[in-house]
């Protein structure tokens, strides 16, 4: 049987090894990030494929950097014959890469080589694409570069955001890497080298990309929300306040009208000018020290105050 080391983080990366396990290889050992503080209490926290892999009753490794000598042994000891990473968030050395037999494979979630990094979800709908996909591909030591196995394509809706493409992703990939792993096994596979010239990058998402600005497009801004949404959530101020925009629409604005200026107040929302033609009208928010709510909810209390004319982004 062949013997297979795991390695992944988040949410995205747990259907993925439960596929592993359910096509009946036998996973020797899952390595994941440390347990991390989270929330406003900084509760430690483990990571969703620490979760799932102790269910499994499998051994975890947890380290902080997976370069450093002693924590490389301990994989290396496993004598995996593959390895497979989901989101995983480190480079892997040399010495790791040239191990397993059957070398290191990683499910990466873009149309390589489209959207190499660790926000690739974030960055298909920000920029508006229409389709992105999963990726299986030789890893090298170089982030998301090396040679392509199988790839499949996800379309992406008008109403997806972040947390609905990621969900779509994270089947296909498993259902992908169900696909691939028998054939890379049996050697029936030719790998691709990635076109070096076709590729871009999406990095991590910084707190400053966060913030909407509202002289961009209003389908620019519509994608900003959606592509930020459920994290880590596109902002904006009014009145000096940081306010989380969760949720929006795409309306039609008025022209003439300063980007950021309110232009309308319903009781389901408000609607705020851009820098074209079509204006946001904000659904859901979370305004600074509280829980998100609906426009509704905020235009009965603390934004009662907020009239046409007011400005966000001020």
């Amino acid at each position: 049987m062949t013997k297979i080391v795991f390695m992944g983080t988040p949410d995205f990366s747990v259907p993925v090894l439960r596929q592993i396990i359910h096509d009946g290889f036998e996973v020797i050992g899952v390595v994941t990030q440390p347990d991390r503080p989270v929330g406003r209490k900084k509760v430690l926290t483990p990571p969703p494929v620490k979760v799932e892999a102790l269910k499994h009753g499998i051994p975890v490794f947890q380290p902080e950097k997976i370069r450093q000598e002693e924590e490389l042994a301990k994989i290396l000891l496993l004598q995996p014959d593959l390895i497979v990473t989901a989101a995983f968030g480190q480079i892997l050395p040399r010495k790791l890469l040239d191990a397993p037999k059957f070398g290191c494979i990683n499910v990466h979630a873009s149309l390589l080589p489209e959207l190499r990094g660790g926000a690739p979800i974030h960055y298909a709908i920000i920029q508006g694409k229409k389709k992105t996909g999963v990726t299986i591909m030789y890893m090298v030591e170089k982030l998301d570069a090396g040679d392509m196995l199988t790839s499949v394509e996800v379309p992406i809706t008008e109403d997806d955001n972040v947390g609905t493409l990621h969900e779509k992703l994270s089947a296909a990939g498993s259902k992908l890497l169900s696909e691939t792993l028998p054939l890379l096994l049996a050697g029936r596979l030719t790998p691709k080298p990635q076109n070096e010239v076709e590729a871009t990058f999406a990095a991590n998402i910084k707190r400053e990309q966060e913030q909407i600005i509202w002289d961009k497009t209003g389908e620019e801004i519509y994608n900003h929300i959606r592509g930020l949404n459920p994290w880590p959530v596109a902002f904006t101020t009014l009145e000096g306040q940081v306010i989380k925009i969760w949720r929006a629409q795409k309306t039609v604005g008025l022209k003439g009208q300063e980007p950021g200026t309110i232009l309308k107040i319903d009781s389901d929302g408000f609607t705020v000018s851009t820098g074209n033609e079509t204006a946001i009208k904000i659904i859901e928010l979370q305004p600074s020290g509280k829980t998100k709510m609906l426009a509704e909810q905020f235009l009965r209390g603390a934004g009662s105050k907020i009239s046409a004319g007011s400005r966000l982004g001020e």
